[in-house]
């Protein structure tokens, strides 16, 4: 397992498994229905869902749509095109559209294609190929 991996409250457990496991191309690893809950995983991301209300909360303070405003979450994958293309066929709407971009790090410099796109409950989504 992954040393961070965030954990999505969502509105309809149901409607975010589908959209992350059959639109974007995670796998579910492993799951607990009884709690609203499932632990996602697309190459080296991983994700946890946790339906509102059901098991155990971590609810800081009223959830107002769009969720998880002032983050976003970058995912790496090995193409975007396939993701992209499964995105359009389900009517899904891009937030940022692709594009190539340059960015500096501590030793060097990455360039990357990215777009943006947010989930049913609103998280803003990154995902990335290496270029």
């Amino acid at each position: 397992m992954a040393a961070l991996v965030p954990e999505l409250s969502v509105s309809d457990i149901v409607a975010s498994r589908r959209f992350y496991c059959d639109v974007l191309g995670f796998a579910v690893l492993y799951e607990r229905p009884e709690e609203g809950f499932a632990y996602l995983a697309l190459d080296q991301a991983e994700l946890m869902l946790d339906q509102i209300g059901e098991g155990r909360d971590w609810i800081t303070g009223p959830l107002v749509p769009p969720l998880g405003r002032g983050a976003n979450f970058q995912i790496e994958v090995a193409a975007i095109d396939p993701i992209c293309a499964r995105l359009q066929a389900a009517g899904i709407e891009l937030f940022q559209p692709v594009e190539t971009s340059t960015y500096r790090t501590a030793m060097d410099q990455v360039t990357q294609r990215q777009f943006c796109v947010q989930d049913p409950d609103g998280y803003l989504l990154r995902l990335c190929e290496k270029v």
